[in-house]
């Protein structure tokens, strides 16, 4: 399994807009960040995780040419505004299979209504095929392929977490449930929500998120939903051993 990410920035992306602080006006391109998203590609098969504010851009960038399935965490804004862009892989592909929770497709349905309630001719609209899932309800795209839905919190926001067989993506949250920490056991790679050093009422931050680490002991983990407070060079020496700040284009090889 091969994991790719796309953005691992906070809601405003990095450099935020009108700021000059050291990580924003900072060289390094591991401190330029996309809004959150990530690309699993196994079996012959590519899932995305969040169509994010910016998933043109990251198209564009990664060279992504078909998707076999899209999955949603949650409807805010920097995970799913970038929905529309899809529209040029349905040119070449046909519709996308869509997987997401009930919650959340009610979300998508009232925000992207012209998309599922069509009131005019004309133009392209994204060709999507509706999945409801369940948490801790696995299903599979291939034999070897099976995905697990997981509950977490983000603030007082059930969104979804997502288990790939030894590998786990767990972003946007302020707690994890002990159900879901229990489905979290025995992970080669893990994707952690990650936001700054300072407390946050929806995220977690540094000592929150190794908290969690020290319990599950993945083998390695990867943080990501990261704010400007964080620059990657002088920062890293906040993390122990096995873990790293994730950043834009990151491939990490899994199971």
């Amino acid at each position: 399994m091969k994991l790719t990410f796309l953005g691992t920035g906070t809601s405003t992306g990095v450099p935020a807009i009108g700021c000059e602080c050291e990580t924003c006006t900072s060289d390094d391109p591991r401190d330029k960040r996309l809004r959150v998203s990530v690309l699993i590609e196994h079996a012959g098969l590519k899932v995305l995780v969040d169509t994010a504010t910016d998933f043109r851009q990251q198209a564009l960038r990664y060279g992504i040419k078909h998707l076999d399935a899209l999955l949603i965490t949650h409807c805010h804004a920097d995970h799913i505004f970038g929905l529309d862009d899809v529209r040029p892989l349905n040119f070449r592909h046909g519709a996308l299979p869509v997987f997401t929770d009930a919650r959340a497709w009610c979300d998508v349905r009232r925000i992207f209504k012209y998309v599922f309630e069509p009131s005019y001719t004309g133009g392209g609209l994204p060709q999507l095929v509706p999945h409801e899932i369940h948490v801790g309800a696995p299903f599979c795209f291939a034999p070897d392929f099976q995905i697990t839905p997981l509950e977490v919190l983000h603030g007082r926001l059930p969104v979804l977490a997502f288990r790939f067989n030894d590998f786990a993506y767990v972003t946007d949250l302020s707690e994890i449930p002990p159900a879901t920490m229990d489905a979290l056991q025995n992970l080669d790679a893990l994707v952690l929500d990650c936001l700054r050093v300072r407390h946050h009422p929806t995220h977690l931050n540094v000592e929150q998120a190794l908290k969690i680490i020290e319990h599950l002991r993945p083998r390695r983990t990867f943080l990501t939903h990261i704010a400007h407070d964080i620059k990657y060079s002088r920062d890293a020496k906040l993390l122990p051993e096995g873990v790293i700040w994730a950043y834009d284009g990151l491939e990490v090889d899994s199971g």
